[in-house]
């Protein structure tokens, strides 16, 4: 199963914040920013502090995929 985190995107649009601003205020490096965009997993503890800074629940910053069979 994958990860995709299209809706991360469109919440920061809606909020009118940037992929740095977040973070700055979630306190992770840019490296955790490429792993995101990329669709890549990241620790639950970055998950945590996103959800912190933009007030959300796990649900509204990401999908899990099923593989392609």
């Amino acid at each position: 199963m994958a990860v995709n985190y299209n809706k991360l995107f469109l919440l920061l649009k809606e909020k009118k914040m940037s992929n740095i601003d977040l973070q700055k205020q979630a306190g992770f490096s840019g490296n955790i920013i490429t792993r995101i965009k990329r669709n890549e997993y990241i620790r639950l503890q970055s998950i945590e502090s996103i959800c912190n800074v933009l007030d959300c629940k796990v649900d509204d910053i990401l999908d899990f995929v099923p593989d392609k069979a």
